[in-house]
C-alpha cells in the first residue's frame, strides 16, 4: 500500500524533497541520519522495508525509478541514480568502505573511504545486487542477479557474477 509523503516531509525535513507522483510505502524508512539530503524525482516509487539513509551523505534518484521491497540505499559518499532505473528486491547500495590498514586501531575507530556511487539512465539492477563504493554505471546497464558490482562499467552491457564482469553486449 502507497500513502503520499509530500506535506510530512515539507513540514518536518527540509532535506528530504519529493517530486510529483513520488510514493513511498508506509513501511520503507527514509531519514537523514548525520544530515545530508534525499531527492527522489517525478514519480518514483519506494517499495515496503526499503531503506534510505544518508548517514551524512546524499541520495540523488531521477524520474520513473523503482526501488522495490528489502532494497537499501546508503548515501555516505553520495549516491546518484538515473532516470527510469529499476532497482529489485534485496538489492544493496555502500557507497562508502571502511578503512583497515592501521592493526593498532580497531576497526570500528579508523575512517571511512567515501567515493560515491553513479548510477546512469535506464539501468535494470535484479534482486540481490550489492553496489560498492567508487563504481560508475553506465547508461542502459543490465546487471543480474546476485552480482557484486566491485568496479565501474561502460554503457550498454550486462554485468555479472562475483566480482561483476562484463558477459554481454546491447547492442
Amino acid at each position: 500500500m502507497w500513502r503520499y509523503l509530500r506535506n510530512k516531509f515539507k513540514k518536518t525535513k527540509k532535506e528530504i524533497s519529493l517530486g510529483p507522483g513520488a510514493r513511498i510505502s508506509r513501511l520503507a524508512k527514509i531519514d537523514t541520519p548525520y544530515g545530508g539530503n534525499i531527492t527522489l524525482g517525478n514519480n518514483c516509487e519506494i517499495g515496503d522495508f526499503s531503506m534510505l539513509l544518508t548517514y551524512g551523505g546524499s541520495i540523488k534518484m531521477g524520474d520513473d525509478c523503482s526501488v522495490n521491497p528489502f532494497c537499501v540505499l546508503y548515501g555516505h559518499g553520495g549516491l546518484e541514480i538515473g532516470d527510469k532505473v529499476r532497482i529489485a528486491t534485496h538489492t544493496v547500495i555502500i557507497p562508502a568502505n571502511h578503512v583497515f590498514e592501521d592493526l593498532s586501531i580497531p576497526i570500528m575507530h579508523q575512517l571511512e573511504e567515501r567515493k560515491g556511487v553513479k548510477i546512469g539512465n535506464d539501468v535494470w539492477i535484479a534482486c540481490g545486487v550489492r553496489i560498492l563504493d567508487g563504481v560508475t554505471i553506465g547508461n542502459g546497464v543490465v546487471i543480474a542477479a546476485g552480482s557484486v558490482v566491485t568496479k565501474s562499467f561502460p554503457d550498454n552491457v550486462v554485468i555479472a557474477g562475483v566480482p561483476a564482469k562484463i558477459i554481454k553486449y546491447r547492442i
